[in-house]
């Protein structure tokens, strides 16, 4: 047994299914249910029921649970007591929040001049994985995460612009009713690699009781704008903060008039960590720039550029 495989068992038994497990731990579904069975090979006993309609914890799967759920914590207890006390705020994000974190730190530096701030790309797992080992104190997401001994703050909301070729039907305005995007093909990547913008727009048409018109998959060595501008009658969406990045002619954006498309953006700590030295000040710095990122006008489209971003 080990920490890995309590730790896929765990995202079974909340999500009850292993492909929602397998997309949450960001392996594949063959993957996730291998090593369930290997868990359950070396406890000599079933955790749960499996049909092709439903998955449910067994009776033994339900007193694992609370277990695995303490072992897990512990194990992130673990590795925080063993790192050397620094004064020393580490932060790993994607590069898309570059821009708000490095404001946030130029502000804590200047009230905490003694204290080091370092500034760590990784991809979203590892982020998790970061902060849950020790090896950072902070990772900024896109959505939240559950996982024993880790903690979410809230820091805001980001938008999801629209994005269009300057020849769409609707391109001609600085706002867009959800309503009239239905009709028109919505070009993401694929779900499992965009799991939080495929729910928040799915939620978006849900509220207004229409449904997403979902063209072909963006491929992995396509950029989302590209693929909308040689299709006129498609639409993306776009991270607000992500907009500037690539400049690029021929594209139209618009916010959905509603504010239904937005994201969270939090900050994922261990347990108890938020009140570290520093880590208050730093928080309520992020807070203020990912607040004033969100809110900033949509970008004219001769300076407009960027993809569907990852968390």
């Amino acid at each position: 047994m080990d920490f890995r495989q309590l730790r896929y068992f765990l995202a079974v038994s909340e999500e009850l299914s292993f492909s929602k497990a397998a997309q949450r731990c960001f392996i594949s579904q063959s993957a996730i249910s291998h090593q369930v069975s290997k868990l359950e090979q070396e406890l000599g006993t079933s955790l749960f029921e499996r049909s092709t309609r439903v998955v449910k914890l067994t009776p033994a799967g339900t007193r694992l649970k609370p277990i695995a759920q303490e072992v897990l914590s512990l194990e992130a207890k673990a590795f925080a007591a063993a790192k050397e006390p620094r004064n020393r705020i580490r932060i790993t994000a994607s590069m898309s929040f570059a821009p708000q974190s490095l404001a946030a730190i130029a502000h804590v530096r200047a009230r905490h001049p003694d204290l080091d701030i370092e500034f760590v790309i990784k991809n979203f797992t590892d982020r998790i994985e970061a902060v849950s080992a020790g090896d950072a104190d902070i990772a900024l997401i896109r959505g939240e995460v559950d996982r024993p001994g880790l903690e979410t703050l809230e820091l805001g909301v980001e938008d999801l612009l629209v994005a269009t070729s300057n020849q769409h039907p609707v391109s001609a305005f600085s706002t867009v009713e959800l309503s009239e995007l239905a009709p028109y093909p919505l070009l993401l990547p694929p779900r499992h690699s965009q799991v939080l913008i495929h729910s928040v727009v799915e939620d978006a048409f849900v509220e207004v009781g229409r449904r997403a018109q979902l063209g072909p998959p963006i491929a992995r060595d396509h950029a989302a704008i590209l693929d909308v501008i040689t299709n006129p009658r498609a639409w993306t969406v776009l991270y607000a903060s992500t907009v500037a990045e690539v400049p690029r002619t021929g594209l139209c954006l618009m916010r959905e008039r509603r504010n239904r498309l937005r994201v969270p953006v939090s900050g994922i700590v261990r347990t108890g960590a938020a009140d570290a030295p520093g880590m208050a000040s730093l928080v309520h710095a992020l807070r203020r720039t990912v607040t004033a990122d969100s809110s900033a006008p949509p970008a004219p489209p001769q300076q407009a550029g960027g993809a569907p971003d990852e968390r």
